[in-house]
């Protein structure tokens, strides 16, 4: 191993780390907001639930692709879905959907 400058601090820092697993959760979980038609999907979705026809004609795509892409959402507990009728509609699973939105885009902002 290196050389260690302040062991007080570095077993400060190993003792604060979260576990591998839950680290690795939060790897998968930023893997799926790396897609732009992801990201776009949750936009359309941050004060409206909406259907799937119609979250194709916000955001000019195919309602095949938009499917495929709210599966993962899904998947990920980013969106839940609830049924009327034969139609299903799609919304945030949760506030902090929006807050992790909010916090890369505030991020990305500062500098333009």
């Amino acid at each position: 191993m290196d050389k260690i400058v302040n062991n007080e601090i570095v077993e400060q820092v190993k003792k604060a780390m979260p576990e591998e697993e839950s680290l690795y959760d939060v790897a998968e979980l930023f893997k799926v907001f790396g897609d732009s038609t992801r990201i776009r999907i949750i936009c359309a979705l941050f004060d409206h639930e909406m259907c799937v026809y119609d979250l194709a004609a916000c955001l000019d795509m195919t309602q095949s692709a938009i499917s495929h892409q709210l599966r993962i959402l899904k998947a990920n507990k980013l969106v839940k879905n609830r049924r009327d009728g034969k139609m299903m509609y799609y919304s945030l699973d949760d506030e902090h959907v929006k807050l992790i939105f909010e916090a890369g885009y505030s991020h990305i902002m500062e500098d333009k």
